[in-house]
């Protein structure tokens, strides 16, 4: 009998379910801890962004960089790397996974981190469903929140500006300040009778002036046209997280697929059909712009494949009967832009695409290792395709 286990992710494609296996579910286990001097949060896998962040901001001032849907749990977030909020800027979620407590495949409680046990640390950061072992609990380092100068702007351009638009948000990413981020977003909007294009930023900054400092640029820059804008609007994650949960509806169903396009690539031409030929309803496409942490050294982790660019797309549908129609879709638009991948983000993946890269080569044989040494017998289930050598092997 093999084990899986769910912390409430997610996870399209449903990495928990296994047949013949035990699941081990973390959804109604929750326990949060917080050491207030070190800046440290103990937190179980179930535990969701959002229940984090209430409670961190409300008790201690504080926030942790988690996903930005709030119904997440933090388990698989923090398992498959993290795309928290600025990480482009203050690393991915698992950068600030000071340890994690995990039971053994031998039923053994341990404590991993840079100082013990630290193959299971590294594989904790960035291994996804190929972790070998059950963690149990998360130890987060915290940051300050910026209630004081949390600012965002945002311009929504019709599809006729898109070439005009999204390569003006290119260029400028290299210009914003370290504590903003830059989405740009496409879906169909009803009152335009088109799919328009978005391109938010959100600024945490210590205090209002220094956000207005931040996004003046932008304001300055931002080419005619928009349908509608808003520059330096009071914010906050609350609200954000609200806009998320909207944007991401319960009872749906999902198609999506990612890849972080190579940096030498003509970004605004390889996404154009994938970002404009959406079909009406809730579907949406997304870029975040990486650098600079795509371009600087990373700390000693799984985590591994990254560029400047990141692309997913979310075919989002509510009837069974229009399935082969919106994955088609996906697997269309996406062919294209495999031809300027380096590789792929576990976090927003199609599972079952056996040729995925998830991680870099030496990453992936140093997983086989600790997936040897740790779970010699292959208790833990894991998918083909999120390290199909990890299959063979075990």
């Amino acid at each position: 009998m093999r084990i899986s286990t769910r912390a409430g992710g997610h996870s399209f494609p449903v990495w928990s379910l296994h047949d013949n296996s035990i699941l081990i579910d973390f959804g109604d286990f929750k326990v949060l801890e917080v050491d207030e001097r070190n800046r440290i949060a103990k937190v179980s896998p179930g535990v969701t962004s959002k229940e984090l962040n209430d409670f961190l901001i409300e008790k201690h001032g504080m926030m942790f960089p988690g996903g930005h849907c709030p119904d997440v749990g933090l388990g698989g977030f923090l398992l498959q790397g993290g795309m928290g909020w600025n990480c482009r800027n203050w690393g991915w979620a698992c950068e600030s996974v000071d340890a994690v407590e995990v039971i053994t495949m031998q039923g053994e409680p341990i404590i991993c981190s840079a100082q013990q046990n630290r193959d299971l640390y590294w594989a904790a950061r960035g291994a996804g469903p190929a972790f070998p072992a059950v963690v149990s609990k998360f130890h987060l380092k915290l940051r300050p929140y910026p209630k004081n100068g949390f600012r965002s702007s945002g311009y929504i351009y019709p599809c006729g500006l898109y070439r005009q638009a999204f390569s003006w948000a290119l260029r400028i990413t290299a210009t914003l300040d370290r504590d903003t981020e830059i989405t740009v977003c496409t879906r169909y909007a009803e009152a335009h009778n088109q799919v328009c294009l978005s391109i938010h930023f959100v600024c945490m900054k210590a205090m209002p002036e220094e956000a207005e400092a931040a996004l003046w640029s932008v304001q300055e820059t931002r080419p005619a046209g928009t349908l509608s804008e808003w520059y330096c609007r009071e914010d906050n994650l609350g609200n954000l997280y609200d806009k998320q949960a909207k944007a991401n509806p319960k009872g749906h169903r999902y198609h999506t697929d990612n890849a972080y396009v190579q940096n030498g690539a003509d970004v605004v031409a390889v996404l154009e059909e994938a970002f404009l030929s959406l079909p009406p309803g809730k579907s949406f496409a997304f870029w975040s712009a990486m650098s600079p942490w795509s371009r600087g050294d990373l700390p000693d982790m799984a985590l591994s494949v990254r560029s400047d660019h990141y692309f997913a797309i979310y075919a989002v549908w509510d009837d069974a009967k229009d399935d082969e129609r919106h994955r088609s879709w996906v697997k269309k638009v996406m062919r294209k832009i495999e031809n300027h991948s380096v590789g792929t983000y576990l976090g927003d993946s199609d599972l079952q695409k056996t040729d995925a890269r998830y991680w870099a080569n030496t990453n992936t044989a140093r997983l086989v290792e600790i997936c040897e040494k740790w779970d010699p017998e292959g208790l833990m289930c894991r998918y083909k395709a999120s390290c199909t050598e990890l299959e063979r092997r075990n």
